[in-house]
């Protein structure tokens, strides 16, 4: 593959999203051919693309292509440019591979949805968008793209608008991702103050000569950006929502794209936050928080999209802290991503096989005993259950495994607290997701009388079975050899630190705080009967964790409310005041205008009455002022 023809990768979705909505009602029985065949050929050619690089030796890999001028004004020349990168074409394959089965697996999903060949569009654009995000050359193209994910990402989350939820939802999610979009937008204005380019190589050249506050702002701005995109604390209140949109959505968003922006954003930009400790630092502390503040409320939730949404939350919260690590996580932080690509959207897809055969209920308290009548669903969500909580061999056991031990190889205190929080992180998961499996496919059957549950069709069934398949084999591929680190170190860089703690032993550890998790679970959902309903909660934290700690309590009342408050007095002021006296000034004038005009009356008679009136108060004036 060349350069010239690097446009096709997200020009193929977007090509398909436009002839969806340009054509149509009249393309409603093939739109959704057609919407898999771009995402189809998007993966291909990406394919194609990996193993050109393949052949090129580690210098030549990386390939530039500047299209056309798109921003030529004074100070500032920005142009249209893509590049394709051992980082980017990584994405490029997760997205366009997993989004690739998560489109053939809407064909089933909602095949009886009026408005399909829709869906199929903003599918399309969705992938363009973020196809677009990750091969951009400049910040600005990144931009454009990352609004592209904004916008797509609106319309898929409120796809059933009709459904006040969803519509609100929908809005949630677009208005929590300005805040975050806000961040990147200054961050660029600093760039440009600061370096006069907002190109990746410019930038990333004259980083070194700037100063670590400028430095340390637009990490901290990256960051913000990072977290509305990621889901992360402060940012993260969107995301359960989001699950109002078809399961499908909830795949796309939560595996192979949206949430991914954020992390790819970090990794992208590491020459900056290298350069920058305390905004590395803010972006540990960011993931720390979020991955227990995920998997917190994943222990609490009993419908099952929502469950899936807080592990999400806390999956990325791994990633985050570990590419705030550095060099010694940028590579980490990518694998575990990658492997989350696979199992994250397998169980996704699972949880949408399930609703589909349980007359789209949720609320896993009216599941039970589904392994023997969904048998495929059964062992393709096990198998991605097993991967996250990290069994070995499965994908999530080697890149989880490595993020814990780089957390430990940091040395001294903070090195012992980062492990400790991602081993209990790890003993959480475990204890949620066997939550999961104990309530929907173990134990009594709960369901409502009139439910018949039935396997998934092929075309559902056939996607899932190769995310398990992932989910398995690509934690090993990437570790072998150490073949993923090698490959990413020429955009990441290389670390070669100590290990201060064995990897044996934190294999050890981790092993055994998922064995504790798991029989924890496995007691209280196994051993002891689930009700129909879900029990008050016995403790305020679990009261909390099923309001998702307060999370949107808590944005409502340090930032909406006070943001009303603010907005109420500068109206007030602005009506009251400004208003009060342009308007004030106005009637004064007008009404002494209008008593004045009563003098003139027209008539002679009165004109010289009051002339000989005045004369006569001056003549008397001035005799009382003479007799005097």
């Amino acid at each position: 593959m060349d350069t010239a023809t690097l446009w096709i990768l997200p020009a193929l979705p977007l090509a398909g999203a436009v002839v969806l909505l340009l054509v149509g009602r009249y393309s409603d029985k093939w739109g959704h051919l057609l919407g898999c065949a771009t995402a189809l050929a998007s993966f291909g050619f990406a394919a194609v693309a990996f193993f050109h690089m393949l052949d090129r030796a580690d210098a030549a890999r990386a390939i530039h292509k500047d299209f056309f001028s798109w921003v030529p004004v004074d100070g500032l020349r920005v142009d249209f440019s893509l590049q394709l990168d051992q980082l980017s074409v990584c994405f490029a394959l997760l997205i366009t591979g997993v989004g690739s089965l998560i489109h053939i697996y809407s064909v089933g999903y909602m095949n009886h949805d009026p408005g399909r060949r829709r869906f199929f569009a903003y599918l399309n654009l969705f992938l363009a968008a973020m196809l677009l995000l990750v091969l951009a050359d400049n910040y600005l193209v990144l931009y454009l793209g990352w609004e592209g994910v904004g916008l797509a990402s609106y319309l898929l989350i409120g796809f059933w608008y009709h459904k006040p939820t969803a519509a609100t939802a929908a809005k949630k999610a677009f208005v929590v991702n300005r805040v975050g979009d806000m961040g990147l937008a200054i961050a660029m204005f600093t760039m440009f103050a600061t370096f006069g380019s907002i190109d990746f190589g410019s930038v990333f050249a004259t980083a070194p000569q700037a100063g670590e506050g400028t430095l340390t702002a637009i990490g901290l701005l990256l960051l913000l950006a990072a977290c509305g995109k990621s889901a992360q604390v402060p940012l993260q209140s969107w995301l359960g929502d989001a699950m109002e949109g078809p399961t499908p959505v909830s795949a796309l968003i939560h595996a192979a794209t949206m949430v991914t922006a954020g992390v790819y954003l970090i990794a992208r930009s590491g020459p900056i936050f290298d350069l920058a400790p305390n905004a590395r630092l803010g972006v540990v502390l960011v993931g720390a928080v979020t991955l227990l503040f995920g998997a917190i409320v994943g222990c609490a939730k009993d419908d099952i999209k929502k469950a899936l949404a807080a592990s999400t939350m806390s999956q990325i919260g791994y990633m985050v802290l570990a590419a705030g690590l550095g060099p010694a996580g940028y590579a980490i932080a990518i694998m575990h991503l990658l492997t989350h690509g696979f199992f994250k959207a397998g169980l996704f897809l699972g949880a949408g096989s399930v609703m589909h055969a349980m007359d789209d209920e949720t609320d896993m308290h009216r599941y039970g005993g589904l392994r023997k009548l969904l048998p495929v669903t059964y062992v393709t969500f096990g198998l991605g259950y097993l991967a996250i909580i990290g069994v070995p061999p499965f994908a999530g056991f080697f890149s989880k495994d490595r993020i814990i031990e780089a957390a430990f190889n940091q040395g001294g205190a903070s090195g012992l607290a980062l492990g400790a929080v991602t081993l209990f992180g790890a003993g959480l998961t475990a204890f949620y997701m066997t939550r999961v499996m104990m309530m929907t496919f173990f134990g009594e059957r709960r369901w409502k009388p009139d439910t018949h549950p039935h396997e998934a069709p092929a075309v559902m069934t056939g996607p899932m079975i190769l995310l398990a398949i992932g989910s398995v084999a690509a934690g090993g591929l990437f570790v072998l050899g150490s073949s993923l680190q090698n490959w990413l170190e020429p955009v990441v860089g290389a670390h070669h630190g100590e290990e201060v703690v064995p990897a044996g032993v934190v294999t050890a550890l981790a092993l055994l705080v998922v064995a504790v998790g798991i029989g924890f679970a496995y007691y209280q959902y196994a051993q002891r009967e689930v009700p129909e309903t879900a029990p008050e909660a016995v403790s305020a934290l679990t009261v909390a964790a099923r309001k998702d700690l307060y999370g949107d309590a808590f944005n409502e009342g340090v930032f909406m409310r006070p943001g009303a408050y603010l907005t109420r007095s500068l109206v007030f002021l602005d009506n009251r005041g400004i208003d009060g006296i342009v308007n004030g000034t106005a009637a004064l004038i007008g009404g002494l205008s209008g008593r004045i005009r009563k003098v003139q009356s027209g008539f002679v008679r009165s004109y010289a009455l009051s002339m000989f009136t005045g004369a006569a108060l001056v003549a008397a004036a001035l005799l009382a002022v003479r007799l005097w």
